[in-house]
């Protein structure tokens, strides 16, 4: 027996936003997960094929499978914001790059990845002097300094794992992530840095702010907030630290 309907506007009808996943990130989908807003965002996710090990090569190589995933995504959702997420891609491809691909689907749409959304994050705080924790090879991090400092953000102090694995950057535990956080941020800076989508910070970044006296944002709380605020929701933002308090 067919059944009568009515229709509504779907979960899409809220703040859509559409995250692109590497295939190799364990961390960005529970941590953004963490991040609360009122009224509630609708978030879809999609992957993009990676490399299992980080490199300026491998991270160039994303450039062309971001329209596959793109086409993923839900094709009758309007998104208000869509975001690579992928903090030392979005370094290597180039942001503009990255936003007109994403527009050539969705041309309505606001773009932002985790590097513009720490530039973002920077601004709003009022941060000229950053402490910087990575877990990439030199040639990664580097890449990246070059940037945040071509945006006025100096590099006032670094430190990285130096790990090219993707799946061990993952389970790098977060109390050797907070003492990185504690070795950078010592010195004359006015917040914490902590980049990559697969580092694990949202446990420990309210103690480590706690600790410093300064703001601490990583790539997944700037991309979190970023997107938010992109979609158009101007109220109360939950997540860990002071740039949610903004």
């Amino acid at each position: 027996m067919k059944v009568a309907f009515e229709s509504d506007g779907g979960y899409g009808a809220k703040s859509a936003i559409g995250v692109i996943v590497l295939s190799t990130d364990e961390t960005l989908e529970p941590e953004l997960r963490q991040i609360t807003a009122q009224p509630d965002a609708s978030i879809y996710h999609s992957r993009i094929p990676f490399d299992a090990n980080v490199t300026p090569e491998t991270l160039a190589r994303m450039e062309t499978a971001l329209p596959a995933s793109l086409g993923l995504f839900p094709t009758h959702t309007r998104f208000r914001a869509i975001g690579f997420g992928c903090t030392s891609g979005a370094t290597v491809i180039g942001a503009a790059r990255v936003a007109q691909i994403v527009q050539e689907q969705f041309p309505d749409t606001s773009v932002t990845d985790p590097i513009s959304a720490v530039i973002a994050a920077c601004h709003a705080l009022g941060v000229k002097r950053l402490g910087m924790l990575t877990p990439y090879r030199m040639d990664v991090s580097a890449a990246m300094c070059d940037l945040l400092e071509a945006n006025g953000i100096k590099i006032s102090a670094f430190a990285s794992f130096e790990e090219e694995q993707d799946r061990k950057v993952a389970r790098i535990a977060e109390s050797s992530v907070y003492q990185g956080m504690m070795q950078v941020g010592a010195g004359d800076c006015d917040a914490v840095f902590a980049s990559c989508t697969n580092l694990r910070t949202f446990g420990i970044i309210k103690a480590a702010e706690a600790a410093l006296g300064k703001p601490v944002i990583s790539s997944n709380s700037a991309f979190g907030w970023h997107l938010h605020r992109l979609a158009g929701i101007t109220g109360p933002i939950a997540g860990p630290g002071q740039l949610f308090s903004l």
